[in-house]
Order: C-alpha cells, then sequence, then structure tokens
C-alpha cells in the first residue's frame, strides 16, 4: 500500500516538474518573440500552464525576495520536487521496508 502510495507521490512530482520545465521554456519563447501571444490557441496554452502552477508558486513569491524581472519561484520549486523525490521518497521507502521485514 505504502509502495503504491510513494510511486504516485513521484509520478506526480514528475508531472509538475515537467510542467514547469515546459513552463519557464514557453516564456523565454514569449520573450523572444518566437511564440505569438496574440494567438487564442497560444494564450489559452500559457494561461492554462500557469493557473497549474500559480498555487505552488505564489507562497514562495512572498517569501523571496524580488530582483525585477527574474522570478526565482519555479527554481524554488524545482530544487524542492529534485530533493523530494531524490531524498525524501526514498527514505521513506527505506524506513518502510526495513519495520516491515
Amino acid at each position: 500500500m505504502i509502495y503504491t502510495l510513494v510511486g504516485l507521490v513521484d509520478l506526480l512530482l514528475a508531472i509538475v516538474f515537467w510542467v514547469i520545465l515546459i513552463q519557464v521554456i514557453l516564456s523565454w519563447l514569449v520573450v523572444f518573440n518566437v511564440l505569438n501571444t496574440r494567438s487564442a490557441g497560444v494564450r489559452a496554452f500559457i494561461n492554462g500552464i500557469d493557473r497549474v502552477t500559480e498555487p505552488l508558486y505564489r507562497p514562495l513569491r512572498r517569501v523571496l525576495p524580488n530582483i525585477g524581472a527574474i522570478d526565482l519561484a519555479p527554481l524554488v520549486v524545482v530544487i524542492i520536487i529534485i530533493f523530494l523525490r531524490s531524498y525524501l521518497l526514498p527514505g521513506i521507502l527505506m524506513e518502510v521496508g526495513q519495520t516491515i521485514t
């Protein structure tokens, strides 16, 4: 049961990681005028991704310093995801494995 739950959390964290990566790349493409935001489809896609990631960024933006045009919130969320997937989830599995045997 716990293995399934940890696997599900790991999958969700991987999906969030890729959504953030796509959002960052899209923002660069918009800044460098590669993507035209006047297109309804592009605008809808970008707004959809923003709606998914904004609840993750909002608490961090209150704490992080404002350094102008650079938003550090996605970087902090990615670092947290990497920490969770690399250290916390395997640690939970190791702890559960020791208590089961």
